[in-house]
């Protein structure tokens, strides 16, 4: 036996202190009695009263009390097959992990923000598979599509601006990936989600854009960064700011949000761009949208389920309960022969 709400049993600890009460209650009655009369005028008036029939009613209420308390637990006795669907689609994230993301335009950085967002976007799965790509100069499948979630959090905890050695940023590369991994039998049921700051260094996106959308691919890109530009933090061997990213000419690298090209890429795949915020408005916007879509079947499993037996005891514990009130406390008046 197995209780589906166990904390409920507790309750059982306030047994002995009821039966302790009763106990209580009736050996101060007879103190009182015998307080206020002698033993010849006391017998008189507790004459027409049973004291074996309180105790009887005493113990119903105790041992009732004691059945619903076990019926709220949820007992449950015995198991049964159940066939166990999920529905749901693919979806594909996509981070960018380019030493870009390191801009704290988005505190701390954007790539601490931008995995942040990518785990709570996890945790609001329903269903679904879920697989990671990082790309930079170049991208790679970091977890292929899987229903198992803690899984695919230990793949983007390991995600950071220095897994990838390739420097640049390959947002077209990084969507043909994922093409590659989603199954090619079908043109539904796929989405992916691109978060990255959006600057591409001739990887082709909106082409690969073109590509998704034959393959039944809805994109929905996140913009993270902001438009006016971020200097792009460097750090050496110990983790101290060492200065800023320079180009050959020695000047500062700005990195900005190119939110055009996200859009576009977006719009060509009937998805939608969002810009990333501090907050959870987007994540939750983006998996409201992807739940819209057509779902499939990802897992059919026979699983074992408890049977309640909840309502047995309470069965139990409700006749005792009415017992108790049935009973009348008086003696049988004994008829002369």
């Amino acid at each position: 036996m197995r209780f589906s709400h166990a904390a409920v049993l507790y309750f059982l600890l306030l047994m002995p202190a009821l039966i302790v009460f009763y106990a209580g209650v009736f050996r101060k009655k007879r103190r009182l009695l015998a307080s206020f009369c002698g033993p010849a005028l006391m017998q008189k008036l507790t004459a027409s009263v049973s004291p074996e029939k309180q105790r009887l009613k005493a113990a119903l209420v105790i041992i009732s009390l004691f059945f619903l308390i076990v019926a709220a637990a949820g007992p449950q006795i015995g198991t049964r097959m159940v066939d166990v669907k999920r529905r749901g689609v693919d979806i594909m994230i996509a981070v960018d992990c380019s030493l870009s993301m390191q801009a704290e335009d988005m505190k701390p950085n954007r790539m601490t923000q931008a995995k942040r967002k990518l785990s709570d976007f996890i945790d609001a799965l329903n269903g679904d598979r879920v697989g990671i790509i990082a790309f930079s100069g170049s991208a790679f499948l970091q977890c292929p599509l899987t229903l198992d979630y803690n899984a695919a959090r230990m793949f983007l905890d390991l995600i950071d601006t220095n897994l990838i050695p390739y420097p640049g940023t390959a947002i077209g590369e990084a969507i043909r990936v994922g093409i590659k991994n989603f199954s090619r039998e079908e043109r539904k049921y796929k989405a992916m989600v691109l978060l990255t700051d959006g600057e591409d260094h001739g990887s082709g996106p909106l082409s690969a854009a073109d590509e998704a959308r034959k393959e039944g691919v809805k994109i929905y890109t996140v913009g993270i960064g902001s438009p006016s530009g971020e200097p792009i933090p460097v750090y050496d061997e110990k983790g101290s700011l060492a200065g800023y990213k320079k180009d050959r000419n020695g000047e500062t690298v700005m990195s900005n949000l190119d939110e055009e090209t996200l859009q576009k890429i977006a719009l060509k795949t009937d998805g939608k761009y969002y810009r990333a915020t501090s907050g959870e408005m987007d994540v939750a916007s983006i998996y409201n949208e992807i739940s819209k879509m057509d779902k499939k079947e990802l897992q059919s499993r026979l699983a074992s389920q408890y049977e309640d037996r909840f309502q047995y005891f309470l069965f139990i514990g409700i006749v005792l309960f009415v017992a108790e009130i049935m009973i009348d406390e008086t003696r049988k008046e004994k008829s002369d022969a």
